[in-house]
């Protein structure tokens, strides 16, 4: 069994493209971070923080989100996501989970 310890951390970061952002509407300026893609970096993140601790074979997949997508973050702007191990039982490992962009959290 793998050993996780508390407080390992991850951090990666995304320049927003037209790939991850939803189309609002049509409207191109309105174009923003799509939540389903905050949420899967944030998944992502997580999951490379601890994949080189885990025994070989074995991997880590989410099985419950709470997040909340406080503001928009416009195309062209960059997205910072940390994650830190705050509990580990068996083989449940909690984190907890924040993304920012240049001007919010």
């Amino acid at each position: 069994m793998a050993n996780i310890p508390v407080g390992t951390k991850g951090e990666e970061k995304l320049l927003v493209t037209s790939e991850v952002a939803i189309d609002f509407l049509g409207v191109e300026n309105a174009r923003v971070l799509a939540t389903p893609q905050l949420i899967g970096h944030l998944e992502m993140t997580a999951r490379n923080s601890i994949k080189p601790l885990l025994d070989p074979g074995h991997d880590s997949v989410g099985t419950q989100v709470n997040v909340a997508h406080l503001a928009a973050t416009p195309m062209g702007m960059n997205v910072t996501f940390r994650t830190e191990v705050i509990a580990v039982a068996d083989r449940r490992v909690t984190f907890k989970v924040e993304a920012y962009d240049e001007k919010d959290k």
